[in-house]
This record gives structure tokens, sequence and C-alpha cells, in this order.
């Protein structure tokens, strides 16, 4: 490359890494620049009302009032274990079978429900609202006590079913079943077998009392995530705190009618509890704080309806408990996902859609590149079976993918070093004469079809790529816990080997990540990063200009320590990428007749150094 292409691509470097910083760093230097995008789909035109399709007041506000003890229904799946309290009828007490909160072999299993009393109360609890002819004690709420009609653990094929009669001849009963994944199903059927008219409607209620503990990454949204007829919010926990006040409702709140479709639930980073309303109706969707409890809630409500003697009726509302296993809730909106339905996957009619669910994952700005990167990674993972060797592997399929591109970036670059002693002649003839040197190279280019601009074109394609791969491996459960070979055991974790205990010779253990000295001492996957870059640098020689010399020979170890930090499966992947681009351009260059000098451009770099100590 000549100085004019050396410069642009050491423009486009530098750029790249301007944004990674602002990207990494911005949202914790200056936190009220970046504003929770989803969150701002909140029209600001849109009222704050109370349910229009009803005069009954707003489904009770939950409390941190201590619970009096009442028997409880054991839940045993293939993935879920705990129990339902017969007071309210919650689900208040989930465990994850499945996945452990360490990697540790005592580790316990991820606790997602907790009951009032617990250090961080979380649950769901289902019940009716009263309307005209009824009062709060005429109906089961969420400190109404069922009776157990039949069953005894709910189980995938055993559901469960609860009663409860009130003084005016109505009964309430309540199904309660589960399938072999994280969704369970809440039927209720009312029956009114008094002597007047009754109004009353459904809720279904979903409890976090207090914040849960954070993670703080910018990437990760972790709040409340809904869907209303087709609009997506994603909105953290201080925005939902920072709602305003709803008379009606006795909280903080936000509340939307929707009339055909959506859900709304909490989202942790890599678990979700989330109500689904039948699908097709309509129904109220609430989000609500209760600052003097400091409790958050989501809530679904059912339409009123009135009963006149002898009628009845019936309403069923799914949760997700669970954890966000893409192809779990892919199956439940019934969406193979593209890549899948490439290979012949097909959307099952008979199955119910829960349209929009797979954007319960948080993909981010660049959905459009993260999905289907992410899906790629899940096919060649279900193929290989080790999550490091499929993160190799797409890194193979995304380089095969842009191939075609980066061959002409590449023999442009080739080409550019053959036109060199033309352009050198060429500045001996003009001389200090700079505007017309600019117009005579551009005149050259031209002649030989050659662009000096396609060099950066590389770089340019792995900066949305490598932001995309960023976003699928913090964010995706997949890859939690998820090993390669040796000391990598959790590939989205940063690399736990460090130089300060030379990679585990020496008896003591590696600085905790987060902190200056693991800053410092970085892993050995860090290191290959920095040396991949390095090598790939000495496919040509050093830039003339001086200052560019020395930006170019500090930029492969100022990325060694700003990705130390990152997840390992990230850093997997730049190294593969290095090294395959450094394989495409030694072959191409090859190709072209000129031979890289690597060792001797690798000498020359030290004796500059050399000559620069001394002087």
């Amino acid at each position: 490359m000549d100085d004019q292409n050396k410069n642009l691509v050491l423009t486009t470097v530098l750029s790249f890494l301007v944004i990674l910083g602002w990207f990494v760093a911005g949202p914790k230097l200056f936190p009220q620049w970046f504003p929770d995008p989803a969150a701002l789909e909140i029209a600001a035109d849109q009222p704050l009302v109370a349910p229009q399709a009803t005069t009954a007041p707003a489904a009770p506000v939950t409390s941190t009032e201590p619970l009096p003890e009442a028997p409880r229904l054991t839940i045993d799946t293939p993935m879920l274990t705990g129990s339902i309290s017969l007071l309210g009828g919650r689900l208040d007490d989930l465990s994850l079978k499945t996945f452990k909160d360490t990697l540790e072999k005592d580790s316990a299993n991820v606790r997602l429900l907790s009951p009032v009393g617990q250090t961080t109360p979380y649950y769901a609890v289902f019940g009716w609202a009263p309307g005209a002819g009824l009062t709060a004690d005429d109906v089961p709420g969420a400190k109404s006590e069922w009776k157990l009609a039949s069953g005894s653990t709910l189980s995938v094929g055993q559901p469960v079913s609860l009663t409860w009669q009130n003084s005016k001849g109505m009964t309430f009963v309540r199904s309660i079943s589960v399938d072999a994944n994280f969704m369970f199903t809440v039927s209720d059927r009312v029956e009114n077998n008094g002597t007047s008219a009754a109004s009353l409607y459904s809720y279904g209620i979903i409890a976090r009392h207090g914040l849960p503990q954070l993670q703080n990454i910018y990437v990760v949204h972790e709040g409340l995530v809904r869907r209303t007829d087709g609009s997506l919010e994603e909105i953290k926990y201080k925005k939902v705190a920072g709602l305003p006040q709803v008379d009606a409702e006795s909280a903080q709140a936000e509340v939307k009618q929707a009339s055909t479709d959506g859900w709304i639930g909490f989202t942790d980073h890599y678990w979700m509890t989330t109500l689904i309303p039948e699908q097709g109706k309509p129904y109220t969707s609430v989000v609500k704080y209760v600052a003097g409890a400091d409790i958050y809630q989501a809530e679904v409500r059912e339409p009123l309806v009135t009963l006149a003697p002898g009628e009845a009726t019936e309403t069923s509302t799914q949760l997700f408990a669970g954890a966000k296993v893409w192809q779990t809730i892919g199956e439940y909106e019934n969406d193979p996902g593209v890549v899948a339905q490439l290979f012949g996957a097909k959307i099952d009619p008979a199955r119910p859609q829960i349209k929009g669910f797979i954007d319960s994952i948080d993909w981010g700005w660049f959905y459009f590149l993260t999905k289907p990167i992410f899906q790629v990674l899940h096919l060649l993972h279900a193929l290989i079976g080790n999550m490091g060797l499929a993160i190799i592997g797409l890194t193979f399929f995304l380089k095969l993918l842009v191939l075609p591109l980066a061959y002409k970036s590449y023999v442009s670059m080739a080409r550019m070093k053959e036109l060199q002693p033309e352009i050198e002649a060429l500045k001996e003839r003009v001389g200090e004469d700079k505007q017309k040197l600019q117009k005579e190279m551009m005149q050259l280019y031209k002649e030989k079809k050659v662009n000096p601009a396609a060099g950066c074109l590389p770089i340019l394609i792995q900066i949305p790529i490598f932001f995309s791969l960023y976003k699928v491996i913090f964010v995706t459960l997949e890859l939690r816990q998820a090993p390669f070979f040796g000391w990598l055991k959790d590939l989205s974790a940063p690399d736990t080997s460090s130089i300060f205990n030379l990679f585990g010779a020496l008896p003591w253990d590696a600085p905790l990540h987060g902190t200056l000295l693991a800053t410092i001492f970085i892993g050995a996957l860090p290191i290959l990063l920095g040396i991949s870059m390095w090598l790939q640098q000495k496919l040509n020689p050093a830039p003339a200009d001086p200052v560019q010399q020395q930006i170019f020979a500090w930029m492969p170890w100022v990325f060694m320590f700003m990705l130390g930090g990152f997840a390992s499966g990230l850093v997997v992947y730049w190294i593969t990428n290095n090294t395959i681009t450094f394989t495409q351009q030694y072959l191409i260059m090859r190709s072209h007749g000129h031979k890289p000098d690597i060792f001797g451009n690798i000498k020359s770099g030290f004796k500059k150094k050399q000559a620069v100590a001394e002087k």
C-alpha cells in the first residue's frame, strides 16, 4: 500500500477503536447519553389510562406483608422443580433443574421464583377482580386459599385442579398444567349458580420485590419486556420506576390496550418470566411500580364479563418461567428461524403461535445480523458438539461468505504493490506539486483499474460482524458455561488464565475479572490475539511516516489488552479471523508474484526500534 492507502486503513482502524471504546465504556461514563432504545418506543402522546373495557377497579396491588402458611403442591418436570402455594394459587417456588449457578460441582440449581419472606420475592399470581354486583371478598384473589380438587404433583401430563366458592353461589375452578419445558397453562372457569348477575374479570400478575442483582452490561437488557399488537418494548427497571403516577392503578403505571396479540414479563440475562394471554383476543397490558413497597409488576387483564344466573365463562393464560433457550422459544413462536427453514424446517400450521416471542431474546439494533449469525452458530454446535469449535466454524463460514469482496480487496492491495515503482517515479517527476500529484495518481489508478480504498473493505466488513457476534456471545444462553478445551470452561466469560501466575504454574490464584490486575496480567487467548494481529501486519513493510509506524506498531498490543476482558468466545473468533485473513492475504500476494518478506519486515521493525533507542 502507498501512504494514501495506509492513511485510509489507519483512519478506518482508529475509527473502529473509537467506536469500540465508545460502545464498551460510553454507557458507564455517560449513561445519560445512552437511553434504552426500546424504551423510547413508549409514545409521548399515548395517554396513560385505566382499562376502558371495565368499570371495575384495577387488579389488587401485591404487598410485602407476611403471608400465612398454606398447603403446597409439588412441581416436578424434566426441567423444573418447586411448588405452588394454595394461597392465591401462586407460583412462587421454582428452580431450573438443568442450570447451575456456577461451574462448581456442588453448585445449586438456578432459583427463578421465590415466595414472600425470602430475600428477593418473585412470583406469579392469578385471580379475579370484582365488578358490579360483587365485592373483593366475593372473588378469589392473591390471598384466597384454594382447595385441591384433583391431582397431587404438577408434572408433564398430570395437571392439578383447584376450587374456590363464594357466598353468592359462584364456583371458581382453576386447572394448572405444565409442558416438558418452561410453559405453564392456567385455566380459570367461573360458574354463576346464584340468583343475580355478577360482573368480573380475570388477571395475571408477575411481581418482583425490589431490584434483582443486575449485571449492568449495556448490550444485555434486564427489566421489563413486552409485545403489544406487534410493537416490542424493552424497559429497564429505572424507567419503570420513573413512570408517572396513575390514580386508577394506585401506583406509577403505564397501561396499554391490546386487540390481537402480545405478552409481558420480566427478563434477566438468561432467564425470563412472561405472561401470555390468549392470542387473537383483546386484553389490557399493565406495567406498574408500587413505590411504597418497592414492587415491580407486569399484569395481563382480560375484558370484563357479566354472568347472568346459570351462565359460566372460562379464560386461559400461559406463563413462561424458565431459561431463554432459543430453540424452545422458537417452538413456542412456531418459527424455526431463517437458517433452519433453508434446511427444510417448516412452520406447523396446527401449532399455536405466540407472535414475536423469539424477540424476548435481546437481539439488539443489529438483529438482522445477530439472528442469522446465532442460527448458524446453533446449527454448527449441533453438528460439532463443541461451542468453541462451532465459533471457529462460524468464522470460516463468515469469511467464505464475504470471500468474493475480500478477494477483490486483497487483489487491489496486491496491484497497488505492483504500481509502487510507477508511483515513486511519478512523485519524482511532479516534485512538490501535490495537486498535480493527486491528479496524476488518480489517473494512474483509473488506467490500471485499481481502487486505492479497496484495502479498507475487509476491515469495514469486520466491524458489523464483530459487534453482532459480540452481542450473540453476551446475550444467548447457549454460550453460558459452554466449554472449549483445557482451562476454557465458559466461553461467555473472559479467559481465566493469567500471566500473574504463569498460566497456573505458580501456586496462587489469577486476579479477579474486572480488577486492574486482571487488565494488566491478561490470559493466553488475548496474547495469541495480539501475536496474530502483529503477524498480519508483517505481511507488508512498515509505512514510511514515523507517526504511522508508531501507531501501527502499538495497535496489536493495544487490542490485546482491550479485548483481554472480553468473552473468550469472542477472542477465539478474532484469533481465527486473523489467522484466516493472514493466510488469504499471503496466498493472494504470492499469486500476483509478490512474496511477502515476513521475517525481513520483522527484522526491519526491530532495527528501527534499536536505531530510535540509540538516538
